[in-house]
């Protein structure tokens, strides 16, 4: 059996998730993205596919100084995320964690978003 690079095992357990994890209109999925240099968080209502909100290390609103992919940086995001959804009447969603460990900048996205004001 071939050896599975990271990205591949991390993608087989993101499509795990995704069996059990669906986002509807009342409760949508925020879905996290991790790159190097980077964190990217969206809500999607899986019964039509569209994005409500979403929120990035590169956003405008994202302060210059803070730049990059790091826990700080992840927490601010969530914030942006929490804020953006609540003001979009959002109050409740299902986290989709995309195949990460519930660890670092993914667990300091979740709790910038709770901050803010989403329950999950």
């Amino acid at each position: 059996m071939a050896k599975l690079s990271k990205r591949e095992k991390r993608l087989r357990r993101h499509k795990r998730v995704r069996k059990k994890v669906f986002g509807t209109p009342e409760r949508p999925r925020l879905v996290v993205f991790r790159s190097l240099n980077h964190i990217y968080a969206q809500l999607i209502d899986d019964t039509i596919g569209h994005t409500l909100v979403s929120a990035s290390s590169l956003d405008p609103e994202f302060p210059k100084d803070k730049r990059g992919s790091n826990i700080e940086g992840a927490k601010i995001v969530g914030e942006l995320i929490g804020r953006r959804a609540v003001e979009r009447g959002v109050k409740k969603v299902v986290f989709d964690r995309g195949g990460y460990k519930y660890h670092g900048r993914v667990k300091a996205l979740a709790e910038g978003a709770r901050e803010a004001g989403l329950e999950f």
